[in-house]
């Protein structure tokens, strides 16, 4: 089991560094090809559209490739777009390239999900998105120093699709220790009996569920990707200097999670939603407020650990609250929703930032923060007591 989960964590790596690199990328990708500000959301939309639709059916998938399959796919699709967006020369190229990024995104997120949850421990499901932190953090790191150094925007495409091409290599000379198995059958020899589809599209928690991914999601991306935008262009903050604080952002995202995955099995996991959420909102308030650059940084970075462990510890209490059997379908439609709110929600800001000013973005992220405790109520209210 262990070697598979060290194999996970840098998997999800690799889809951190695609996530964290488009918000530093985007100003010098839009000079490239002449289009708008909100123009982003053409390529959040290729990357949701791709991204939920593998997430959602990757339920159906895993009970008939398995999980090992599953990855091995994602991983391939991945590759290929993320080096595609670094290749083609027109703008319709680049969102169909980042389609096919988020078909192999989603199978790739569903599937360990997936597997991190019903083989192991919510401290290693929080271990798992660190890792995916590490990624976001690594990446603005990646390509603001490309920028800086005179090279063009592609070459971070470049360099993170050759990651994700070594995690192909990987996973095929892995393929065979790639297993699920019920949380009763510690040996592993009994493996999930996925439940149908249309079973698990029945459950009202299912759906409450997938619109807290879908506001998780869209929050978390939306801060990494229109500070950077709203720093330099709206608040005179140098590029270096906006670059490294979208970094610190990512990074005190995976901080979060690393401290979290040593306290996950320890604490009871409404608490620490609930904790993580309020501190959300507090963080949200003073990026908008900013009376000084440093109030809106440190809300910024308060944003970063108190969104840390959302996404983890309610995927890893997923077989808990609906049952192996459900898990996988569920995990599958809470990522989908996931991105969708990362394309949906950042794609508003856009529209927003263009209609009324960038400033929009500060109370946009607090409504968005606000609404999702109150969804998180919801779900610890109609869930089943433990």
């Amino acid at each position: 089991m262990r070697r598979p989960l060290n194999i996970a964590f840098l998997i999800f790596v690799g889809l951190g560094l695609h996530d964290g690199l488009l918000g530093v990328a985007w100003p010098s990708m839009r000079d490239t090809f002449g289009v708008s500000l909100d123009s982003v959301g053409l390529i959040l939309l290729g990357i949701t559209l791709g991204f939920g639709l593998s997430s959602a059916v990757s339920g159906w998938f895993l009970g008939r490739i398995g999980v090992g399959r599953l990855l091995l796919l994602g991983a391939g699709l991945r590759a290929v777009g993320l080096l595609a967006v670094a290749l083609v020369p027109v703008w319709w190229g680049v969102i169909a390239a980042s389609l096919l990024a988020g078909l192999g995104g989603g199978g790739i997120d569903a599937g360990l999900n997936t597997y991190v949850a019903t083989n192991h421990r919510a401290s290693h499901m929080n271990w798992l998105h660190a890792c995916y932190g590490i990624g976001t953090t690594v990446a603005p790191l990646i390509v603001t120093a490309l920028l800086v150094a005179g090279r063009a925007w592609q070459w971070g495409y470049v360099v993170i699709g050759a990651y994700q091409a070594a995690m192909v290599i990987v996973l095929l000379v892995t393929l065979s220790n790639w297993r699920l198995r019920s949380s009763s059958d510690e040996a592993g020899e009994e493996p999930v009996v996925v439940a149908r589809g249309v079973d698990t599209f029945r459950l009202p928690l299912v759906w409450l569920g997938v619109t807290v991914f879908f506001f998780i999601t869209g929050t978390e991306i939306a801060a990494g990707q229109w500070v950077y935008t709203l720093f330099t262009e709206s608040r005179a903050i140098a590029v270096s200097a906006a670059g490294l604080w979208v970094s610190i952002y990512w990074g005190s995202f995976t901080l979060g999670r690393i401290l979290v995955g040593f306290a996950a099995d320890h604490v009871r996991p409404d608490f620490l939603l609930r904790a993580a959420m309020v501190g959300n909102v507090a963080g949200a308030a003073l990026l908008w407020w900013n009376p000084a650059n440093g109030v809106g940084f440190a809300g910024l970075a308060l944003m970063g650990f108190a969104l840390a462990p959302l996404y983890p510890s309610l995927m890893s209490l997923t077989p808990e609250r609906l049952g192996a059997g459900h898990a996988a379908n569920a995990i599958g439609l809470q990522g989908a929703g996931g991105a969708l709110g990362g394309a949906g929600l950042p794609a508003l800001a856009g529209v927003l930032a263009v209609s009324v000013g960038l400033e929009v973005v500060g109370p946009y992220l607090l409504a968005a923060s606000v609404l999702l405790l109150a969804l998180h109520e919801a779900v610890v209210a109609f869930s089943p007591q433990r």
